[in-house]
């Protein structure tokens, strides 16, 4: 039943973020047009709203029993041996959290399938009730360059965001907000860096749902591009930070 739980949760913060992220793109656009900003000044902007979205995200991931969103983020955690936590809403979160209990190995495929599902639900939504004026900039991630460039772009691009995370939850400044403000910035450049390659993505479940509703969710640009290397990258990353930062020994009691 917990199993159940965790992934309906999953299911649904899926479905929530693909459907508001997807907008990000239109609501920078309209809001820079109203303050009179252009260029990369709009970045600020974008900025802001995904600071909002994480802080928004990371509230609504703990009233779901700490559900997820991104997929790459469970498994970058729990590569770093520190267990189940959502790839943002952890910067809320970590600070009063004191253990990862979730048996996430025992339901991984139920909880991929379920975001995967939610997402392709966030985008079907989002295409219904986008304005028309703006829903030429819907469309999410897609590969620009030819598929092995892209492969790579995807995977590294996700080691980065997820040692990026990692380190700024785990390493970085105590306050949840200053986390959420880093984390923003950085997922910002991510995108802006990638977006000449695969979009990117960085997020399995966000991609499928856009592919499924482009028709492009049972290629092996779709498996290859934007689950198989976002995975490694994401697990990698987890790796390199447990190198780097090892967690401290427990010590043994003594009788």
């Amino acid at each position: 039943m917990g199993a159940v739980r965790a992934a309906i949760g999953d299911g649904v913060l899926t479905f929530m973020w693909v459907f508001c992220a997807s907008t990000l793109g239109a609501a920078t656009s309209v809001i820079a047009t109203a303050v009179g900003v252009q260029g990369t000044a709009s970045l600020l902007i974008t900025t802001v709203l995904v600071f909002m979205l994480l802080l928004i995200f990371g509230v609504i991931g703990d009233a779901l029993g700490g559900a997820s969103f991104n997929p790459t983020g469970t498994a970058a955690f729990y590569a770093a041996g520190l267990g189940r936590d959502t790839l943002v809403s952890a910067a809320v979160r970590f600070p009063a959290q004191k253990s990862f209990n979730f048996g996430i190995k025992k339901h991984q495929f139920l909880l991929l399938l379920v975001k995967a599902l939610g997402a392709v639900g966030g985008a079907l939504a989002i295409v219904e009730l986008m304005p028309l004026e703006h829903k030429h900039m819907l469309g999410g991630p897609s590969l620009k360059v030819d598929l092995h460039t892209g492969a790579i772009a995807e995977g590294v691009l996700t080691f980065v965001i997820s040692f990026l995370v990692l380190y700024i939850i785990l390493k970085g400044p105590k306050s949840p907000l200053m986390k959420n403000l880093m984390l923003s910035m950085s997922v910002v450049t991510m995108v802006v860096v990638g977006s000449g390659y695969t979009g990117p993505s960085m997020n399995p479940a966000y991609a499928f749902g856009w592919a499924y509703v482009n028709n492009r969710h049972n290629t092996w640009e779709q498996f290859y591009v934007y689950w198989i290397c976002p995975f490694v990258g994401a697990i990698f990353a987890g790796w390199v930070f447990r190198v780097f930062f090892p967690r401290p020994l427990k010590k043994k009691k003594t009788a």
